[in-house]
């Protein structure tokens, strides 16, 4: 397996056709976002956002290896395709955590809410001096149905980490609807912070493709 890095994450790119904050009143409470990753032209990789009015549309970014097929094990730099649960939602001003997850994490709720994120957030994944790699938000994903996986809390470089796959956002636009992240789906600011008034815990999330995945 390769070495891990970054956690993967789905992102979502610039809210194409938003005026403003998404409501959570009146939206799908589940099965609302799908996310349409394209090999051959990675620029047209889009989500879709169900709010229960006309659908928010954004560009996304996904790993530079390419696609995996449902059911598989993550590894750096392949974004995998099938159902996934949101089971983390993570922010300098939010945040929401599966239980049992708080629980594996050995950590308290308290040190979870006001260290977890900002660690992360400080992490030079890259080595080019530059934090802030997950930009505005981390939106954590578990597959469904559970599958073996290497997501877990650990220390990276000195800091105490969620790995996971995920949807996040980004210190660097020009990488949203490219094949060039470690895995995780990538947005711009404006649509990590629109989907982070929106997304709620448990909210499942559809990752496809027309072109062939690798097992």
């Amino acid at each position: 397996m390769r070495s891990l890095l970054m956690g993967a994450v789905l992102v979502v790119v610039s809210g194409c056709g938003s005026s403003g904050p998404l409501s959570r009143e009146g939206r799908a409470s589940k099965d609302s976002i799908r996310i349409q990753l394209d090999a051959a032209e990675p620029s047209a990789s889009a989500g879709e956002l169900n709010q229960g009015r006309e659908p928010l549309r954004f560009k996304v970014g996904y790993g530079r290896n390419g696609m995996t097929c449902a059911g598989s094990t993550f590894e750096e730099g392949w974004t995998p395709l099938g159902t996934f649960r949101v089971n983390a939602i993570l922010s300098e001003d939010r945040f929401v955590m599966d239980p049992a997850l708080v629980k594996e994490s050995g950590k308290t709720e308290t040190y979870l809410r006001e260290n977890l994120f900002r660690n992360m957030s400080s992490i030079d994944f890259k080595g080019d001096g530059e934090t802030g790699e997950y930009g505005e938000g981390y939106i954590s994903l578990a597959p469904v149905p559970a599958t073996p996986q290497p997501f877990r809390f650990n220390t990276y470089d000195g800091k105490f980490r969620w790995y996971s796959f995920a949807i996040h956002g980004t210190n660097d636009p020009s990488r949203v609807g490219k094949s060039i992240t470690g895995g995780c789906i990538n947005v711009d600011r404006k649509v990590m912070a629109d989907l982070l008034t929106t997304v709620q815990l448990g909210d499942e999330v559809v990752i496809s493709s027309d072109s062939p995945c690798t097992p």
